[in-house]
């Protein structure tokens, strides 16, 4: 009689998601979940590959350099800032579940439905291309987005738009660099997918990012340091005695993306010239700050001021940020005093 053949391995074979079955699998195990948040997401998707292609083929199509327009902040606009744009609020008013959206780039948010008997509709605002002005050099750029509850008691659209960041329900970013990446956070840990150009979609590769809680390296365009309030200056002589690498690529969704995979701090500080901070509140210090909080960092304006916590007075508000691993930021506020 033949001895028993021994019975085969078990094969453990690792699924492939994308970020559309992801997008989906979370709202399976939401029970208030109606389906409309995903549809958003998915436009977002959409979205960001158009605006990748348009990324990668900038100098081929001659879409480089500046529109000859400035935008609502008196930037002057470059001609990728406004395709990005365009194609944004295109696919995202194509959702029945988008309320309103509001651009950087526009001076007033644009409401694409109003029905007071609509049971849940949503708020989307967005930075079409941040660090536009790096594409002449194919430098790292990317889109910042963050989504609210709309509120149908709000008198009017900037009223709906006016809340602090801890309410988004969800916030990420889009990195256009040598590959696609999609940053994710609905409220539970931070998702990162990266675009497979053959597939034509976002493959998760990484669930529940962690920044790490230290990191000697800070980002910081350096060139304003003479501008920069004293704690800040008190700060950078500090960290080079300490041994501090500085890394700073001009593109926040860069700079934020290395810090919330190594580490370290992201700040962008007052300065004489623009003595309120540089950066947009609603669409960029709120998403990073809510992606950051989730990946276990800090996020604050100043010592003791949460970002997230922060009441908008205005939808192109701008505020200091510094942002990244809990314990550099806790080592900038202590030099703040």
């Amino acid at each position: 009689m033949p001895a028993p053949q021994p019975s085969p391995a078990a094969v453990s074979i690792e699924p492939i998601v994308t970020l559309q079955s992801h997008i989906l699998q979370q709202q399976a195990v939401s029970p208030e979940a109606t389906g409309t948040l995903s549809w958003i997401l998915s436009a977002l998707s959409i979205s960001t590959k158009v605006i990748a292609a348009k990324v990668r083929g900038a100098r081929l199509q001659d879409v480089l350099g500046t529109a000859g327009t400035d935008n609502v902040q008196g930037e002057n606009q470059q001609k990728l800032d406004v395709i990005a744009n365009e194609v944004l609020l295109r696919v995202l008013g194509g959702r029945d579940g988008v309320a309103i959206v509001a651009s950087e780039e526009n001076e007033e948010p644009v409401i694409l439905r109003d029905d007071p008997a609509a049971e849940r509709r949503y708020c989307v605002l967005f930075d079409p291309l941040d660090g536009s002005s790096n594409l002449d050099v194919c430098g790292g750029v990317g889109t910042i987005f963050s989504i609210l509850r709309h509120d149908r008691r709000a008198r009017d659209a900037q009223a709906s738009l006016l809340q602090p960041g801890a309410r988004q329900v969800a916030a990420g970013y889009v990195l256009y660099g040598s590959s696609t990446v999609f940053v994710l956070t609905v409220g539970r840990g931070v998702d990162m997918f990266v675009l497979d150009p053959a597939a034509g979609a976002f493959m998760l590769v990484e669930r529940g990012l962690r920044t790490p809680t230290t990191c000697r390296s800070y980002s910081v365009n350096e060139g304003n340091r003479r501008t920069f309030p004293e704690g800040y200056q008190r700060y950078l002589d500090w960290a080079q005695e300490q041994g501090y690498s500085s890394r700073y690529v001009g593109s926040m969704v860069a700079d934020v993306h290395r810090i919330l995979l190594k580490g370290g701090v992201f700040m962008y500080p007052p300065t004489r010239k623009a003595p309120q901070g540089k950066l947009r509140l609603m669409y960029e210090a709120n998403p990073m700050a809510m992606l950051i909080e989730q990946a276990g960092g800090k996020a604050i304006a100043a010592p003791g001021r949460r970002i997230l916590e922060i009441q908008p007075g205005d939808i192109h508000e701008r505020t200091p940020v510094v942002l990244g691993s809990a314990g550099e930021v806790d080592q900038v506020a202590a030099h703040l005093g």
